[in-house]
């Protein structure tokens, strides 16, 4: 995908439109579904206690129901978050965002990443649901990242994610670039953290993400349609 050539349609079936404060009620969710279901975006990206609530505010759409799994920090033990996937599919979750463990990726134990990433992800597709993995960035270096990519290209969920949007900083250009370089087609690229605005989900795009996880979709629809009168 070009961000010179996207299409405002084609741009809104990117969207993950995120709720995940701890603080969100009934309104907040009613106000995201309705928003998602007027614009046609891909998913609604909610913790996941509301998961129930949103899948019947968007039966019969064409929106996904999203639910993030250990979020934000990964720290649960991999038998916890194949539960936790598993309660939210049950409850209507379409897509599962799930955090790895980052203490474990960063002790090298990749043994430890590649079984918990397998167990989510078949928990996942023996469902017919998507599974994206979140890496959570901020905390890597390169050569993890690159690593953490490398075992996602074997075991193959259908998107690996930059960010949860609660570390020390969201997607950068450079790292979605690095995560699409690895596993090339065989995976896609969530960029998530921080994008605010079209110029930046413009460069997300362009250096290789296939969705967008943000808080500030309407934004950065305003911004395309003013950059495309």
């Amino acid at each position: 995908m070009n961000s010179n050539t996207i299409t405002r349609e084609q741009l809104c079936r990117m969207f993950d439109h995120t709720l995940l404060k701890a603080d969100a009620r009934e309104s907040d969710f009613i106000r995201l579904c309705t928003e998602a279901k007027e614009n046609h975006f891909a998913m609604v990206a909610i913790n996941s206690v509301p998961v129930s609530f949103c899948r019947h505010q968007l039966e019969d759409t064409d929106v996904h129901v999203g639910a993030a799994i250990s979020f934000p920090l990964g720290q649960t033990a991999i038998r916890v978050k194949k539960y936790e996937t598993e309660q939210a599919i049950l409850d209507g979750a379409d897509e599962i965002d799930y955090v790895l463990n980052i203490g474990e990726l960063k002790s090298g134990n990749y043994d430890y990443i590649r079984d918990e990433m397998q167990t989510i992800v078949a928990a996942c597709h023996s469902k017919y649901k998507l599974c994206k993995v979140i890496f959570e960035n901020c905390y890597l270096t390169k050569d993890e990242i690159r690593k953490a990519a490398e075992i996602a290209l074997e075991i193959r969920p259908d998107y690996i994610k930059t960010s949860t949007g609660f570390g020390t900083s969201g997607a950068s250009v450079e790292d979605v670039r690095l995560m699409k370089e690895t596993v090339g087609a065989a995976v896609k690229v969530k960029a998530a953290g921080g994008i605010r605005d079209w110029k930046t989900c413009a460069a997300m795009i362009d250096a290789g993400a296939e969705r967008i996880g943000t808080s500030h979709s309407f934004d950065i629809l305003k911004e395309f349609d003013e950059a495309h009168k």
